[in-house]
């Protein structure tokens, strides 16, 4: 008889029929895990509406205004100023106008591009063209590099020969400032001296520069400027004399200062909570709106190059031989009085010719100078062309009666804070305390002691401690108490200018 073999039972074939209790057991887990992601999103959310809400808003650019400045930023539709929350600065093409390479600049490399985030490069305008930041200036920096010459040293400008402007003139980004209406003057500079006790640099030398047809005698001993012979240097001439003894700035009051080197112009725009300009801000301010291909021009008003149009608008030394013949076709053959001229489209006077203006940057041996003076010439024929380009640079020390200054400030922004730690003995790295205004202050043991929020030693940053990873000497040891402050966050920004 054949056997057969038994199959295989029912039980050995399938799975145990899963009870009501195994099915709510995975209902109610997978309820409670929605749950408590959901209740972290929601935490997680709150914490970042929180964070946010902490921080105030910009202040209204429209709400803030100073006595004798102009403000200087993009504007909207209505004519308003664009605040914080959006790129409200501006671009604009900078350098000579001599070289006409910036005709090949596109329009919409001047276009604003609504995006935002911390890799934005808004000093560099190609993103527009779909290029990385990484990508632009990579392309940027090699091409700066010019094989055949060497390499460049810092500092190095191009410049044009003919009014000393930056070639070939480029795209530049700025942020919104306000600007002083007109140089400083003497009665304003006098002021500053009076409640300061301050002392120029040419008061501490003894000397300073005069024109050589200014002087009523001129010794053949007489010192002047190996790289300027008109330029003589005169015993005790500074910004009270400013042709030496004898003279007085009395009939001068409402003329721009002269005779002050960079860092007295410098300590005058301290003294009155601004600063000296950049010179990419200073240009964008006087070039007021023609900022683009077609419609940059080479003057202040435009393109004609005649004595009789420039002397409506500048103070320059006109038609006669420079430095004995000074037609005076504007009326002046030195400094003229603030606001005696027209105004560019911004409002603001002298932007080219009367003195020269010092700028913020630079090196000390190659202080900027921008706008020309009463001494340069329109086609750049001696001296230099008084175009909106024109540029020069002079050593930080250099006082002469040609060179004056005005001041900027930046609009007010959100104060932002962060944490800054410490070793409660003192050790580490020194805690260094910023208000708004950008001074900083060094905080002793007292203050930190007293001024400190310590930390609990049960913080979960200092729960465990691994004795046999190498630590920092500089930085706090996890296992000991920190102190921390809350300080005001520093601004931190790139650039290519100097």
């Amino acid at each position: 008889m054949t056997m057969r073999s038994r199959p295989p039972t029912v039980v050995q074939q399938r799975t145990a029929k899963p009870t009501p209790v195994l099915f709510l057991f995975v209902i109610l887990s997978i309820a409670l895990l929605l749950s408590v992601t959901t209740a972290q999103q929601h935490e997680d959310g709150e914490a970042a509406a929180s964070s946010s809400a902490n921080l105030e808003p910009h202040p209204d650019p429209n709400e803030e205004d100073y006595p004798g400045m102009v403000y200087v930023g993009r504007l909207d539709g209505e004519g308003k100023r664009m605040g914080f929350d959006v790129d409200n600065g501006i671009k604009y093409i900078f350098g000579t106008s001599f070289d006409t390479t910036h005709k090949k600049i596109l329009e919409s490399d001047l276009h604003h591009n609504e995006h935002y985030g911390p890799d934005v490069e808004h000093d560099v305008p190609d993103r527009s063209r779909g290029k990385t930041r990484e990508q632009v200036l990579h392309e940027k920096r090699r091409g700066e590099l010019d094989l055949s010459q060497g390499p460049k040293p810092f500092g190095w400008f191009e410049e044009h020969p003919l009014d000393g402007g930056a070639t070939p003139p480029r795209v530049v980004y700025i942020e919104p400032f306000f600007i002083d209406i007109a140089p400083v003057t003497n009665k304003e500079y006098g002021k500053f001296v009076r409640a300061t006790y301050y002392e120029t640099e040419a008061e501490k030398f003894g000397w300073s520069f005069v024109l050589s047809s200014f002087l009523q005698e001129l010794g053949e001993s007489a010192e002047v400027d190996p790289e300027a012979e008109d330029w003589v240097a005169v015993d005790r001439a500074y910004w009270r004399n400013p042709e030496g003894p004898g003279t007085s700035y009395k009939y001068r009051e409402h003329h721009p200062v002269v005779h002050v080197s960079h860092r007295d112009a410098a300590e005058y725009c301290k003294w009155i909570g601004k600063r000296l300009p950049g010179e990419r801000e200073w240009e964008a301010a006087a070039r007021a709106g023609h900022y683009g291909p077609n419609n940059r021009t080479l003057f202040i008003w435009g393109e004609e190059q005649t004595v009789d149009v420039a002397k409506e608008y500048a103070n320059l030394w006109g038609a006669g031989a420079f430095p004995w013949e000074n037609l005076a076709e504007d009326g002046w053959r030195a400094t003229s009085p603030v606001k005696t001229f027209k105004p560019n489209a911004l409002g603001l006077y002298d932007m080219t010719g009367n003195v020269w203006e010092w700028m913020r940057g630079g090196k000390h041996k190659a202080r900027i100078v921008r706008g020309g003076s009463y001494v340069d010439s329109l086609d750049g024929n001696f001296n230099h062309a008084a175009t909106l380009g024109a540029r020069a640079t002079l050593h930080g020390t250099t006082t002469t009666g040609n060179v004056g200054f005005r001041c900027v400030k930046a609009p007010k922004r959100r104060v932002e804070h962060h944490w800054v730690y410490e070793n409660e003995e003192g050790g580490g790295a020194q805690l260094v305390m910023e208000d708004a205004n950008g001074n900083q202050q060094y905080a002793t043991q007292q203050q930190r002691a007293r001024g400190l929020d310590l930390e609990e030693e049960g913080d979960d940053d200092d729960e465990f401690y691994d004795e046999d990873i190498d630590h920092d000497p500089t930085q706090p040891r996890p296992d000991e108490k920190r102190g921390r402050k809350k300080v005001v966050k520093p601004r931190t920004r790139t650039s290519d200018e100097l």
